[in-house]
């Protein structure tokens, strides 16, 4: 016998927290998520500690859920993600609905973030890290060997941050965002510095260069910089994306969501591929010639890092942005003119077109910065962007990330190994 959906409720009924929870079928902390997306109204019992909410209202919002999810039964997977954050469409990408590369072209990295958490611009906003957590990040990160690469450093900042939190498993919204505000600072603060200085002042590009880069920046650069973090804030459900989501989904901590994405960052299909295309560039800078580095690559039977991109068949939106502001970085144009030949020695029949990895390995190559700077520069970035998912995630059915396994090994019942 089939379940039948609640009957309508009589017009100005006020239901309790509990009641519109169990009429949309999720969490009470789920029901507040919705009031703070603007998606329910509550008001506050008088002289009590809970809220109400308008019957009509959560009814209206149950049915529109259960045609988003096209009336699917509430199971254990649900893959097709919906979200409200990024979309990508006819090479161009936006974020909560706005041209993505005007955001970064027009505000800072932190403004953006802001954007994505929140839907709102508070222009001028600036991160700032707490001392005692960037004490112990920096202690945990200074105790790693030397050899290790940036995105250990960034897990082991991210676990020790966490540990100095002892409200991490606060999931509320509000909360959440608080934890971003700090953490992303704190990443940063406990990078070793490329020299010595006393300051650890201004934005946050500014002091992430500090840890990029042996050479005192100059305004385009650090314009660059910001711009790289603005572009790579969100790109919808990356491979680190949606690890994060997982998580979320299974009620994991921000500091343990954004571990998660971290885990998956480094592979050299992911944030680690600026670095290539960075080794690359100097070596064609070296060489003085593209066509035998290029030549390498392929008779390894590797792609030509940093050339091409499967979400977009014409230009990454993103590589277009940061190469025109790279072109007002001083000592930038060699790199990208070793970008520009790589692109004419390894088209044959179509144009090629370069990626932002490849944008990236411009910046990083011509601000005098280590092979694994992008990498920093992506983790650091999208940091703000797994915070955004796991937001939204957390407004979602718990443990909905549960696919199903198609199992394809022997049929039991088997005989015990001998």
């Amino acid at each position: 016998m089939r379940d039948q959906e609640p009957g309508p409720v009589p017009p100005g009924r006020r239901l309790s927290t509990k009641e519109a929870a169990e009429l949309l079928g999720v969490k009470a902390e789920t029901v507040y998520a919705y009031v703070s997306r603007g998606q329910l109204s509550s008001h506050r019992t008088p002289g009590g500690r809970g809220s109400t909410f308008d019957a009509e209202e959560v009814e209206a919002l149950a049915r529109r859920n259960r045609r988003e999810s096209g009336g699917s039964p509430p199971t254990g997977t649900d893959m097709a993600v919906r979200t409200r954050i990024t979309l990508i469409e006819s090479d161009r990408y936006y974020f909560r609905g706005v041209d993505a590369t005007e955001l970064a072209t027009r505000h800072t990295y932190e403004e953006i973030a802001e954007w994505l958490w929140t839907g709102q611009l508070r222009p001028g906003i600036t991160f700032n890290a707490p001392l005692a957590s960037v004490a112990v990040a920096r202690r945990a990160v200074d105790s790693l060997p030397e050899h290790s690469g940036p995105t250990d450093r960034l897990r082991v900042a991210v676990a020790a941050a966490a540990s100095t939190d002892p409200l991490r498993f606060d999931l509320s919204e509000d909360a959440v965002l608080g934890t971003a505000r700090l953490l992303i600072p704190t990443l940063v603060a406990a990078l070793p510095p490329q020299r010595r200085t006393h300051r650890d002042e201004g934005s946050l590009a500014q002091r992430l260069w500090r840890r990029l880069s042996p050479r005192d920046p100059d305004e385009a650069s650090l314009r660059a910089l910001d711009m790289a973090l603005g572009l790579l804030v969100d790109h919808d459900l990356a491979a680190s994306t949606l690890a994060v989501r997982v998580a979320a989904s299974a009620r994991a901590h921000a500091y343990a969501a954004v571990s998660a994405g971290l885990g998956v960052l480094e592979g050299p299909l992911h944030g680690a591929a600026s670095g290539l295309a960075h080794r690359m560039l100097v070596e064609v800078l070296d060489q003085g010639d593209p066509a035998p580095v290029v030549a390498e690559e392929l008779r390894a039977g590797r792609r030509v890092p940093g050339l091409g991109h499967r979400l977009y068949p014409g230009e990454d939106p993103r590589a277009r942005a940061l190469f025109a502001a790279l072109e007002e970085m001083p000592d930038a144009e060699p790199a990208l003119a070793a970008t520009r030949d790589v692109m004419a020695t390894a088209a044959r029949h179509t144009p090629l077109h370069a990626n932002v990895d490849m944008a990236l390995a411009v910046l990083t190559v011509a601000g005098g910065m280590l092979p694994t700077a992008g990498e920093t520069i992506f983790a650091v970035a999208r940091t703000a962007g797994w915070i955004a998912h796991a937001l939204e995630e957390y407004g979602e059915r718990p443990l909905r990330m549960r696919p199903s396994g198609h199992y394809v090994g022997p049929r039991p019942p088997h005989p015990l190994p001998g």
